[in-house]
């Protein structure tokens, strides 16, 4: 079944309309399916989630925590950034060796470098050929 400009970018009117005739049909009290809630979180983007929530009769803050898990899960498909991270100019050990640690976590794992006696450079070098490995 074809909705044309609907299916691509839904409006509120559209929305709504698809709400109301779910309601009519549901048995009982079923969940509202994750195509009704996807598109909601949509058009609550454009409109905003008040304006939204308040015409779907939709609860607020499920919207937005729909909304923000659909983000979560769009953010697992891009690749992860690498942050290089400097230490402060000062020594933590008593022997007067710098020490560091760094967490790196990706779509394939988390890995957890630490080091002492080393530079911060080093270290970012280290971690930057580990990733590549690894991605």
């Amino acid at each position: 079944m074809a909705r044309g400009k609907n299916s691509h970018s839904p409006t509120l009117d559209g929305v709504s309309a698809r709400f109301r005739q779910w309601r009519k049909t549901r048995q009982g009290k079923a969940a509202i399916p994750d195509e009704l809630w996807t598109a909601a979180a949509e058009v609550a983007r454009r409109e905003g989630v008040n304006r939204t929530a308040t015409a779907l009769h939709l609860d607020g803050g499920k919207l937005r925590r729909r909304m923000v898990s659909s983000d979560s899960v769009s953010s697992n498909a891009r690749p992860p950034a690498f942050v290089e991270l400097t230490a402060p100019g000062t020594l933590r050990s008593g022997l007067g060796l710098p020490e560091y640690t760094i967490e790196l976590e990706g779509r394939h794992g988390k890995l957890r470098i630490h080091c002492k006696g080393t530079t911060a450079a080093d270290l970012a070098g280290l971690s930057r050929a580990l990733w590549d490995v690894a991605s």
